[in-house]
């Protein structure tokens, strides 16, 4: 490119684009972790509440309310914890020594896992649920 020819503006579209494509490793790792958190314990909730709903007799009764506080701790919990072990802090050179964590690696895993957690919750009550009847 010339010094002559004007540097060209994105369109907001195209910089959210490229954010999207280029996103930080960290970011990456700790959406991976709560968002696998969160489906394989949304499944095993849709197990739960389908068999509920067809009268398959369970143990404890109706505890819908109480799993899904605790499909939320868990997803909260493991999310942080699982982020905070694979999410080393940026220590600015390669020199040095072992990797280093702190607690902005077990931030970035809580404030990731919240809304994927809602998210997930949403996507399997409202649109996978009613499949199954």
């Amino acid at each position: 490119m010339k010094a002559t020819e004007p540097v060209r503006r994105r369109s907001w579209a195209e910089v959210r684009w490229r954010q999207f494509r280029n996103a930080p490793r960290p970011v990456v790792r700790a959406v991976a972790s709560s968002l696998t958190v969160a489906v394989v314990l949304a499944v095993a909730y849709l197990a739960y509440d389908v068999a509920l709903s067809r009268g398959i007799p369970l143990p404890g009764g109706d505890l819908r309310l109480l799993t899904l506080a605790v499909y939320v701790l868990l997803v909260l919990t493991i999310g942080t914890v699982v982020t905070y072990v694979i999410v080393p802090q940026p220590t600015g050179s390669d020199v040095g020594g072992g990797v280093r964590r702190s607690a902005w690696s077990a931030a970035l895993g809580f404030f990731a896992a919240v809304p994927i957690a809602y998210l997930v919750m949403v996507v399997a009550v409202q649109i996978v649920r009613p499949l199954f009847g």
